[in-house]
C-alpha cells in the first residue's frame, strides 16, 4: 500500500512505473469515478516520454499513443460505457498486446483470466483527501513492482 498526497504524487508513482512498460503488459486501474485512474495513466504515458495532454478514453473508449510520441505502442482504454461483455472481443485488445502495453481503466467488465499475469492497481479516496494505491502483481511483474 501507498499513500499518494496529491496529484503530483500520483504523476510520480504513474512516471516510474511507465518507466518499466514492456510489450505485452496489462496494467489494470480500478477505483471510484474521480480517484485518481487517469491522472495516474498519464503518469504512466508520461513514464513513456509523452508530453501532449492525455484525455480520458470514456467515449474513445480506446486511445491510442505510438512511437514516436512514446517509446513503445500503449494503449490507454476505458471500459466504462461497455455493457455487454461479448463487445470486448471486437476492439481487438489482444492484437495491441504484440508488440505494446494496455493500461485499462474499468478493467472488471472483462474477465478475470485476462488479468493473470497483469499488474492491478486500487486507487482509493481516503478521509483525508489522499489517495491509497494498492496492488496486486503477476508473475511478469515480479522483478519490477513494486516500485522501490
Amino acid at each position: 500500500m501507498t499513500i499518494l498526497a496529491d496529484e503530483q504524487a500520483t504523476l510520480k508513482v504513474g512516471r516510474e512505473l511507465g518507466a518499466l512498460l514492456r510489450p505485452g503488459d496489462k496494467i489494470a486501474l480500478t477505483g471510484t469515478l474521480g480517484a485518481g485512474k487517469t491522472t495516474l495513466a498519464r503518469g504512466i504515458l508520461e513514464g513513456q516520454d509523452y508530453d501532449e495532454e492525455v484525455p480520458s478514453p470514456t467515449f474513445a473508449i480506446i486511445q491510442q499513443y505510438e512511437p514516436p510520441e512514446t517509446r513503445i505502442p500503449i494503449a490507454h482504454v476505458d471500459l466504462y460505457r461497455i455493457e455487454d461483455p461479448e463487445e470486448i472481443p471486437e476492439l481487438g485488445l489482444e492484437d495491441i498486446l504484440t508488440d505494446g502495453a494496455m493500461i485499462v481503466e474499468w478493467p472488471d467488465r472483462m474477465p478475470d483470466s485476462f488479468w493473470n499475469d497483469a499488474l492491478r492497481i486500487d486507487l482509493e479516496i481516503t478521509g483525508e483527501g489522499n489517495r491509497r494505491l494498492t496492488w496486486s502483481a503477476g508473475r511478469a511483474w515480479e522483478d519490477r513492482w513494486p516500485l522501490t
